[in-house]
């Protein structure tokens, strides 16, 4: 007897539909199982018979082949039990066919019989849907992250005999339902780490606002101890809450990543990632046989924090200069290739030289300035050339340190931050951008027009400097931005100024 039941395999953020087939006759016993199958799936034989007689049921016999379709995409995980087991017992009559053919299944079987969670839900859920299925039946514990998706009943279920009982009549499932607003309402904008905490650095805290702003990129240097690290951290805290369209995306690339906790249904925060500088540029990107995302897709829609630039391996570095320009990874190996979106923030800190401190004339002891320009060699003109806004971070000062009074809250930061998105928003409707950073060079052109005082600081800047193409757009950018946070329709002198100035790090002018 040939049976049929439906699963789903991940690729990329995407998935696609399955099908099992499960070819049962008698004979002398013999199981093979072909579809291009990894270690995972090749082994749930084992996991299926085990599974099978703990929920007293009739393990089949004779000549057993199961092919999962199509035969020529590779299929991994441990997903393909349920669907495998419960074809089993379809070739042995053991179940009734009716709902069959209605129903996308997925799970890890225990040997108890039990259910075990997978990861790739959400996007196994939107193509469940696309296509017109009407169940999807998996662990329980993934049954809130698959009911965001509306028009898809969702059961939960705890083990291999609820989901046998369940089609042949014998028990119900209730559908899971998520109260999507009622997940996002819940999302508060509660800061555990404050800028309110934070003595002196205006002028860091600024370019941060002006960062979060428009989505900019920012490397902050400076010595060790002025606060690079702390200030980045409290980022996440000014920046705007995710949209419903922005947590479907960030929650994909979670979800085939298993990074999705136990229970959870939806990301509603904006990721913060920040990966150690042994990290290599695999793990950065993405990639593997079956190519898995990597940090800077783990981080869509948030922020990419990079911890002492310079000492991260170069060929990692370089190979981020792509995704930041286009805002997705393509990863191609021989059969598949698949694309990650990497729309992120990317802030990085390094000191400014390997001791640690700025060139000192008048100090012949200290950090030459040699030593500093080679320190910054170690980052390509190119990758900096993709970083918006440029900081210098000093130490800060006792009578600074010593001040009782606490500097401006984030929520207060927030808000402003959140005005100026609104702006971006209504700029941008109808358009696949979100914020002033990830606009075109067309769409530069088109918004971002100067007033004379500062189309003349522009070009006395772009002289001087010598800066590229790349940065003169990322100048009008973030003199965009600033204009945004003072509700100014027109790019002014002082707009342009205050963008020019940071861009220290290019050439020679940060080295004064």
């Amino acid at each position: 007897m040939l049976a049929h039941t439906f699963c789903a395999s991940t690729y990329g953020v995407d998935a696609h539909i399955i099908d099992v087939e499960v070819h049962a006759q008698g004979g002398q016993p013999f199981y093979s199982l072909v579809g291009l199958p990894d270690r995972a799936v090749s082994e749930s034989k084992h996991r299926v018979d085990a599974a099978i007689q703990a929920s007293r049921m009739e393990v089949p016999r004779g000549k057993i082949i199961v092919n999962l379709a199509p035969a020529d995409l590779p299929k991994e995980g441990s997903a393909f039990d349920l669907p495998i087991a419960i074809g089993h017992l379809l070739a042995n009559r053991q179940l009734m066919n009716d709902k069959v053919p209605k129903t996308v299944l997925l799970g890890e079987l225990a040997l108890d019989g039990g259910l075990r969670p997978v990861k790739g839900v959400l996007p196994i859920a939107v193509e469940a849907h696309k296509r017109g299925f009407e169940y999807l039946l998996l662990p329980e514990a993934n049954a809130g992250e698959a009911a965001v998706v509306s028009g898809l009943k969702v059961l939960g279920c705890t083990s291999l005999r609820q989901v046998v009982d369940w089609f042949n009549g014998k028990a119900e499932v209730a559908p899971h339902v998520t109260n999507l607003d009622e997940l996002f309402s819940q999302h508060t904008s509660e800061v555990t780490v404050d800028f309110a905490d934070v003595k002196g650095q205006e002028n860091v805290k600024r370019a941060m606002e002006v960062a979060a702003a428009g989505g900019h990129n920012l490397v902050m240097v400076g010595p060790p101890g002025s606060g690079k690290t702390m200030l980045a951290r409290r980022l996440s805290g000014i920046l705007p809450p995710l949209s419903l369209n922005e947590a479907l995306e960030t929650t994909k690339i979670h979800s085939v990543t298993g990074l999705m906790r136990s229970g959870s249904s939806i990301v509603t925060t904006r990721p913060f990632r920040a990966p150690h500088h042994t990290i290599s540029d695999v793990a950065l990107v993405g990639g593997g046989s079956i190519p898995m995302p990597g940090e800077i897709s783990l981080a869509h829609n948030g922020v990419l924090f990079l911890d002492e630039l310079p000492e991260f391996q170069r060929k990692a570095l370089e190979v981020m200069r792509q995704p930041l320009e286009d805002g997705f990874v393509t990863i191609s190996r021989a059969r598949m290739t698949v694309s990650y979106p990497s729309k992120i923030m990317l802030v990085a800190s390094m000191n400014p030289s390997p001791s640690g401190d700025w060139y000192d004339p008048g100090n012949p002891e200290g950090t030459t300035h040699g030593q500093m320009q080679r320190y910054l060699s170690k980052i390509s003109g190119p990758l900096l050339d993709r970083i918006d806004l440029h900081v210098e971070v000093n130490k800060v000062s006792f009578e600074e340190l010593s001040q009782k009074s606490q500097g401006e809250a984030s929520a207060a930061i927030r808000e402003r931050v959140m005005a100026c998105r609104q702006i971006q928003q209504q700029r941008f409707l109808g358009m696949d951008v979100h914020c002033n950073a990830q606009m075109s060079s067309r769409q530069v052109r088109k918004i971002c027009r100067l007033d004379d005082a500062g189309a003349a600081i522009l070009k006395r800047a772009m002289t001087s400097l010598g800066l590229s193409a790349r940065a003169y757009d990322r100048i009008l950018k973030v003199s965009r931005t600033i204009a945004d946070l003072e509700r100014s329709e027109q790019i002014r002198g002082h707009h342009i100024a205050e963008a020019v100035q940071y861009r220290s790090l290019d050439r020679e002018g940060w080295l004064g």
